[in-house]
């Protein structure tokens, strides 16, 4: 039985496991709520947090009852109509700025990988073998998010023997399986050889130095040089990237998530002409509504702006 629990968990990505196990507990410990519950009392708890929680934080919280209810096989409450209609009202009646992650433009992706060669050059002549292995992760690690717009799981995924690299063409990396990849039948994906900050050379190095034909790229280092056998957890890429970010000297570092590649990258391709469907498929977005979350029109916005007044300026 087990096992068949095991295979059960499995078809729930990880991530969504612990939000939903932390909705849970809030409903039931910090709450006081009871397990199965009423419509009358999941309608009560959104009441008693309409202001304090956030209307997407709402929503998982709702979903997360949802999905314990269903799995026990209880009657799902909240399909209530009084439920539905409840929570339409509250996302009426107190609308809330979405949170989204700071892009990352290309300019701070430069300034970054700038810094990280400056340092690497540096580190060579003072042999700081824990402090060179985590530069040239981070390179990669930083690189490959970006041009891929890959989420920080998709990235803590990888692993070496499901990567290859086709000389002066670029790289193919598969991964079993992907967040929106619901049938878990795995998919590839084609990373370019660029001539500036470029991701397949900086695999490369990381490559090099983890000297690993197997197991996960992108792992601990110490302050030795030793390379952990356990791959990063997702948890650890936002705290990664921001040290990497405040040690370039990149303002407001905090600011940042893993969300920022795939935001930047965006911003990035539709700035450049891309074909929207094209752009969606490369970032693996179904829905537009969601790909067009991501872009960042504020961004552009400015920069026709900085070109216009750039045109204006130049000798006629």
């Amino acid at each position: 039985m087990a096992d068949i629990e095991q295979y059960i968990q499995s078809a729930t990505r990880e991530n969504t496991r612990k939000a939903y196990r932390q909705a849970i507990e809030k409903f039931e410990v910090d709450w006081g709520g009871f397990l199965p519950t009423t419509a009358d009392k999941v309608a009560d708890y959104l009441f008693a947090h309409r202001e304090a929680l956030s209307i997407n934080t709402l929503r998982l919280h709702l979903a997360a009852l949802s999905e314990w209810h269903s799995t026990q096989g209880f009657p799902d409450p909240t399909k209530a109509p009084r439920v539905k209609k409840l929570f339409k009202g509250i996302r009426l009646q107190h609308p809330q700025p979405e949170k989204r992650a700071k892009p990352l433009m290309l300019e701070t992706l430069e300034a970054v990988v700038a810094y990280i060669d400056q340092e690497l050059v540096a580190e060579a002549t003072l042999a700081d073998p824990g402090l060179t292995g985590k530069l040239l992760r981070n390179r990669a690690l930083i690189l490959l998010s970006f041009w891929r717009a890959f989420r920080s799981d998709e990235i803590c995924r990888m692993n070496i023997e499901h990567t290859r690299i086709e000389e002066n063409h670029g790289m193919v990396i598969y991964l079993p399986r992907t967040k929106v990849d619901r049938q878990a039948l795995g998919q590839e994906y084609r990373v370019p050889a660029l001539q500036r900050l470029c991701p397949v050379s900086a695999y490369r190095d990381w490559l090099y130095y983890l000297n690993e034909t197997e197991g996960p790229v992108f792992r601990k280092v110490d302050q030795w040089g030793n390379v952990g056998k356990k791959g990063l957890h997702a948890d650890s890429i936002i705290p990664l990237i921001r040290s990497a970010l405040h040690a370039a000297g990149v303002e407001h570092a905090e600011q940042y998530t893993s969300h920022s590649f795939r935001r930047g990258f965006a911003t990035w391709a539709n700035g450049h002409a891309w074909d929207f469907k094209d752009l969606m498929a490369y970032v693996g977005w179904s829905d537009p509504r969601s790909a067009m979350r991501y872009i960042d029109k504020t961004q552009q916005v400015g920069d026709s702006i900085n070109a216009s007044l750039k045109a204006l300026d130049a000798p006629g």
